[in-house]
C-alpha cells in the first residue's frame, strides 16, 4: 500500500494500492478491448459525457478543493479559485472544441482526410495540479474516442479516485478509463514499454519525461510532454514596475511555487534593479507560510519532506553562488509540515545552477539586464521554454518581445490564463500541447483516402 500524507501535518490521511506490472497489463489489455466499439460511438454522445463530466467537476468543485489541499498542500483559497475551475474550463473547452468540427473531415485533391483516435493511451499525471492535469489528459483523448488508462502521482491519488468516480457517473464505460495507482519506476514503466500501448502523454520533471521517451521509444509509440521550466518575467524600462514585480511575485509563489510556468526569474533593467528588488521583498513578505486549509493561507507546504530538503538545498547554493540573499533562507519556518520560507535573491546572474536550474519551491531570482536585447537573451539562455511574461507601458513593444521569446506561453501585463489555448513548451520543456482543439490533435491520428 502507498500512504498519503498531508504535507502540512505530517499525518497520513489515505492509502492507495500500490499497482504492480501486473495491474498494468491488466487495465491496458481491458482498454485494448474496449477500444473499437468506443471509437466507434458518435462524437455527439462523447461530448454529451464531457459536458457531464465538467458539471461533475463543478458540481463537487467543495470536495475536490479540501481534497487537493489535504493531500498536496495548495492554500484552499487557490484551489478554489484556480485548481477547480481550470478543469472545469479546459473540460467545456474540449467540448465546444469538438463541437467546432475539429475532429470533422476534410479534403485535400481527390483526397478525404479524416482525424481518428490513436488507441490506447496511458496518461501519466504530476501532483502539483493535479486534477487539471488528468482532466487535459483524460478528457481530450476520450473525447477523441481513444480508450485511457491513468497513473497519477503517488503523492496526489485521492484526487485521481474521484475523477474515476466522476467518468464512471458521467457513462464512461468500463475498460474505455482504468486507474492504476503506483510509482513511477514501476507502474509508470511498465505503461511506457507496454507494446498494446499506443501513446504516452506524460507531465512530469524533465528528467522523467527522457526516461518515458527512452522507454517509448521501443514500440514507436507517439509521446507527448509537459515536462520543467524556468519561465522569464521581463520588465521592460517603460513598464509600471510596481505592479509588473507584485504580479510577477504572485506567479512566482502559485501553489507554493510549485508550478511549471511560474515566472521564477524577474528580469528588470540594471538601472532600477535595487528598486524592483525592495519591491519584491516586500511583496513576497506577505507570503507567510501556514496552514493551507485557512482561506487566509497564501503559502502552504512542499508537497514532501523530500522536495522541501530539495528546495531548501538550492537556497543555500544560491547564497554559495554570491546571490544576494534578500528575504528568507534555508531555516524552516514552522515546526509542522514541509513548509520552506519564501526566498528572494537579488543580483541573480544567468549562469547560477538558482538561475538555470527548476527549483520548484517559492524562490525568485531577480536579475539586471543592460538592454532589450540583452533582457532577449537572458530569457532565452536555459533549456526551458514553458512560460513567460512581458510588462510594458507599450502593448507594441511588448508584443515584439514576446514573439521573441522561445517558450509555449507569454502573458503580456499580467494577461488571464486561457484553458482553450495550447500550453506546451519548447526545448526540454516537453513536446505536444494540451488545451482546446490543439490538445485534441495529440490523441488522434490522421488518415488518408483517395478516391
Amino acid at each position: 500500500m502507498i500512504e498519503v500524507v498531508n504535507p502540512a501535518t505530517e499525518e497520513v490521511v489515505g492509502t492507495v494500492h500500490a499497482g504492480t506490472p501486473g495491474d498494468v497489463d491488466a487495465a491496458v489489455t481491458r482498454a485494448n478491448t474496449a477500444f473499437p466499439a468506443w471509437s466507434r460511438t458518435s462524437v455527439e454522445s462523447r461530448v454529451a459525457i464531457v459536458r457531464a463530466v465538467a458539471d461533475a467537476l463543478e458540481a463537487r468543485a467543495d470536495e475536490f478543493a479540501s481534497t487537493m489541499t489535504t493531500e498536496m498542500g495548495t492554500p484552499i483559497t487557490f484551489a478554489s479559485r484556480v485548481q477547480v475551475p481550470n478543469p472545469v474550463g479546459i473540460a467545456r473547452g474540449v467540448a465546444e472544441a469538438v463541437e467546432a468540427g475539429c475532429l470533422g473531415e476534410s479534403e485535400i485533391g481527390n483526397s478525404l482526410v479524416l482525424r481518428e483516435p490513436i488507441g490506447v493511451v496511458a496518461a501519466i499525471t504530476p501532483w502539483n495540479f493535479p486534477l487539471q492535469q488528468m482532466v487535459a489528459k483524460v478528457v481530450p483523448a476520450l473525447a477523441a474516442g481513444n480508450a485511457v488508462v491513468l497513473k497519477p502521482s503517488e503523492l496526489a491519488p485521492l484526487t485521481a479516485d474521484l475523477l474515476a468516480s466522476v467518468l464512471s457517473d458521467a457513462g464512461v464505460p468500463p475498460g474505455v478509463f482504468s486507474l492504476v495507482h503506483g510509482t513511477g519506476p514501476v507502474v509508470g514503466e511498465a505503461l511506457a514499454s507496454h507494446p498494446m500501448v499506443d501513446m504516452v502523454s506524460f507531465t512530469g520533471s524533465t528528467r522523467a519525461g527522457r526516461r518515458v521517451s527512452a522507454l517509448a521509444a521501443e514500440t514507436v509509440k507517439r509521446v507527448a510532454l509537459e515536462l520543467g521550466g524556468k519561465s522569464a518575467n521581463v520588465v521592460l524600462d517603460d513598464a509600471d514596475l510596481a505592479r509588473a514585480v507584485k504580479i510577477g511575485v504572485g506567479n512566482a509563489y502559485m501553489n507554493n511555487g510549485q508550478a511549471c510556468s511560474a515566472w521564477t526569474r524577474l528580469l528588470v533593467p540594471a538601472s532600477r534593479h535595487d528598486e524592483a528588488l525592495e519591491i519584491a521583498v516586500a511583496a513576497a513578505a506577505k507570503y507567510e507560510p501556514g496552514d493551507p486549509a485557512l482561506p487566509s493561507t497564501r503559502m502552504g507546504p512542499a508537497v514532501s519532506a523530500a522536495q522541501r530538503d530539495r528546495v531548501v538545498d538550492y537556497i543555500s547554493r544560491g547564497t554559495s553562488e554570491g546571490a544576494k540573499l534578500a528575504l528568507g533562507g534555508p531555516s524552516r519556518p514552522l515546526d509542522r509540515g514541509f513548509h520552506v520560507t519564501p526566498t528572494v535573491f537579488g543580483n541573480v546572474a544567468p549562469d547560477m545552477v538558482i538561475a538555470q536550474e527548476e527549483i520548484f519551491g517559492p524562490v525568485l531570482s531577480v536579475m539586471p539586464y543592460a538592454d532589450e536585447d540583452d533582457a532577449v537573451r537572458i530569457a532565452n539562455s536555459t533549456i526551458y521554454g514553458l512560460g513567460g511574461a512581458v510588462f510594458s507601458a507599450d502593448p507594441t513593444r511588448a508584443l515584439a518581445v514576446a514573439k521573441r521569446l522561445r517558450t509555449g506561453q507569454v502573458d503580456i501585463n499580467g494577461a488571464a490564463f486561457n484553458t482553450s489555448a495550447p500550453f506546451g513548451g519548447y526545448r526540454q520543456s516537453g513536446n505536444g500541447r494540451e488545451f482546446g482543439a490543439h490538445g485534441l490533435d495529440e490523441f488522434t491520428e490522421l488518415k488518408s483516402i483517395q478516391r
